[in-house]
């Protein structure tokens, strides 16, 4: 279960974009967070690996060393 507390805009619309299409409010919740939730977490990620890099925690490794190693040239 989750309760949400949105921007009466957003809410606003929300629940015009229910009445319009006989759909409920949860179901287009729902569809926007499955929708976003691979974004979100592919952000969080970049965002760590970003701060490991920063701190000294992490190493990078060079573009041509990725290409060769998983046979990507050309």
């Amino acid at each position: 279960m989750l309760a949400l507390r949105l921007p009466p805009d957003i809410e606003t619309r929300l629940d015009e974009l229910a009445r319009r299409t006989g759909r409920s409010k949860s179901f287009y919740a729902r569809q926007a967070i499955i929708e976003h939730l691979d974004d979100l977490e592919d952000i969080y990620l970049a965002e760590k690996r970003l701060d490991e890099l920063r701190e000294g925690e992490s190493d990078s490794v060079p573009l041509a060393e990725l290409v060769e190693c998983h046979g990507m040239e050309n």
